[in-house]
């Protein structure tokens, strides 16, 4: 390859790192601005306030408001990305304590999730499908652990909306009184009650 190939290549990776850079800068910042106002009292111009852009800036790397959005749900997905075959019923509760580390992405994604069941919010279609998906593998987890009955008598497709009502219903009485809430001892209890109440 020739130098000036080389440098314009160089060049042109310098400029995608940065890009991607700022990219991960507005992305902190809407997490930030959509847990303290919620989805629609939050604004391009205040995301962009809090990186140092003009909302013009902002544009650049996000398009819209909704783009934005989508954004910010796929970046908490990867920052939360445990692959399936990791998850087992005995960590649920350690998985809990590491969530509860992050107050800030579990405030926004539950001011997100809230807003969601509004008819035309752009989330709603994320949350339906992710709610979906989080069931199955709950299930896959519950039959892996229990054959095709729980203790109590429960199938796995049964129990495993139970077990996300819990651990995200467990997130919203934390997030308003976490000294009062203890998720992770709470996960465990429930679990312990799908076992038939013996650990």
């Amino acid at each position: 390859m020739a130098p000036k190939a080389r440098t314009t290549t160089k060049a042109k990776a310098t400029t995608r790192a940065r890009s991607e850079e700022r990219r991960a800068e507005i992305l902190r910042a809407a997490f930030e601005v959509i847990a303290e106002r919620g989805y629609r009292g939050a604004s391009l111009g205040a995301v962009a306030e809090r990186v140092g852009l003009t909302q013009q800036g902002l544009l650049h790397y996000f398009p819209t408001k909704d783009a934005l959005l989508v954004a910010v749900l796929e970046a908490r997905d990867q920052w939360d990305a445990v692959p399936s075959n990791e998850i087992r019923l005995d960590l649920l509760g350690s998985l809990v304590e590491y969530n509860a580390m992050r107050p800030g992405i579990i405030q926004t994604f539950s001011a997100l999730l809230g807003e969601s069941v509004t008819d035309g919010h752009p989330a709603r279609e994320y949350f339906t499908e992710r709610y979906g998906s989080v069931r199955e593998k709950f299930a896959a987890v519950l039959r892996a652990e229990y054959g095709e009955r729980l203790p109590g008598g429960l199938t796995p497709q049964a129990a495993a909306p139970l077990l996300v009502a819990v651990m995200d219903g467990l997130q919203y009485q934390w997030l308003l009184d976490p000294e009062s809430v203890d998720m992770a001892g709470a996960v465990r209890d429930f679990l312990a009650l799908l076992h038939g109440g013996s650990e």
